[in-house]
């Protein structure tokens, strides 16, 4: 598969890569502070009464907490690439097929690195 140039307009471009920069910082920071928390349950479970029902609601909030953050850190994965696509030139077009992505989906999803149909397939497979 040969990947062309994308046919975006610059200013376009420009925007989401703005966009994009102000949204790794945000996706960064929430993983950052994810990780403090947790590190500060750990911190207050060590040397306290037990309670079971404490440790079962504390545990069930780390693994929201957990779930969120490897969300976050997929999105945080696309981002990069997107920014990586943007300096490749290549922002807009597919990864998988090099077929142009919607300006709509770009500007509803920035970080969205294939067609709405393909991601949908991916997630059908997964």
């Amino acid at each position: 598969m040969s990947i062309g140039r994308s046919q975006l307009d610059a200013a376009f471009v420009e925007r989401q890569r703005q966009y994009l920069i102000r949204l790794r910082t945000n996706l960064q920071r929430a993983a950052q502070s994810a990780e403090s928390e947790e590190s500060d349950v750990e911190a207050d479970s060590a040397g306290a009464a037990r309670e079971y029902e404490d440790d079962a609601q504390k545990l069930a909030a780390l693994e929201l907490g957990g779930n969120l953050a490897a969300r976050d850190v997929a999105r945080l994965e696309r981002v990069e690439r997107a920014l990586r696509k943007i300096a490749e030139g290549t922002y807009g077009l597919s990864d998988l097929s090099g077929q142009p992505i919607p300006q709509e989906r770009l500007e509803a999803v920035p970080e969205a690195i294939c067609t709405r149909s393909e991601e949908e397939a991916a997630e059908r497979g997964r």
